[in-house]
């Protein structure tokens, strides 16, 4: 298992990039948004991979830490959930923003992806909630208290009739530490359009 790559950023289309490692073996992999970020031509760069073996090809995937890898193999466990969908999932937002509607069971926010109907969403919140909450909430760096305020004050907006997606982008723009679902529920009604 190829678990991790070091080397130079030789190629970089945004979905695909080539490190170059010091041996003089470019590895192609399939990159989330984050990690396509963090290579920057010419540059060195150390990223967590996952390597996926069919009969017919060997397909590397990067990311950009341990907490995206570790959501890519929870994603791909899911049946009817292939590798290159998984990563497209990776296209909604951090992993907090994605654990975070797994754990409230956002459909609609899954079903945005391409590939991903809303049998596959149900699936996947079905299969993943209560893994996902207990893996990631360790990874992902929020303490619970921190989640359960923004998931309160997410809930909170979408029962007064604004859009699960408007209602998450004002809540990312808004500086969460510390504060109280209140707190947070209030400082988003005042910016929320």
């Amino acid at each position: 298992m190829i678990a991790q790559i070091s080397g130079k950023v030789i190629n970089n289309d945004g979905l695909e990039v080539v490190i170059m490692t010091t041996g003089g073996v470019g590895y192609r992999a399939l990159v989330s948004p984050s990690a396509a970020k963090l290579c920057i031509l010419g540059q060195e760069i150390n990223l967590e991979t996952y390597l996926i073996v069919r009969e017919d090809a060997l397909d590397l995937f990067g990311f950009a830490n341990d907490s995206e890898k570790k959501l890519f193999k929870n994603f791909v466990s899911v049946s009817g959930v292939g590798p290159k969908t998984a990563l497209h999932l990776f296209s909604l937002g951090s992993v907090e923003e994605i654990v975070l509607a797994v754990g409230r069971g956002d459909v609609n926010f899954l079903t945005k992806v391409s590939g991903i109907g809303k049998k596959t969403a149900e699936r996947i919140v079905v299969e993943l909630r209560e893994k996902m909450n207990k893996e990631q909430s360790v990874s992902v760096g929020k303490d619970k208290k921190e989640n359960s305020s923004i998931n309160d004050a997410l809930e909170g907006l979408i029962t007064l009739g604004y859009s699960a997606m408007a209602a998450r982008e004002t809540l990312k723009n808004i500086d969460t530490n510390g504060k109280t679902s209140e707190q947070l529920l209030r400082e988003a009604l005042r910016v929320i359009k």
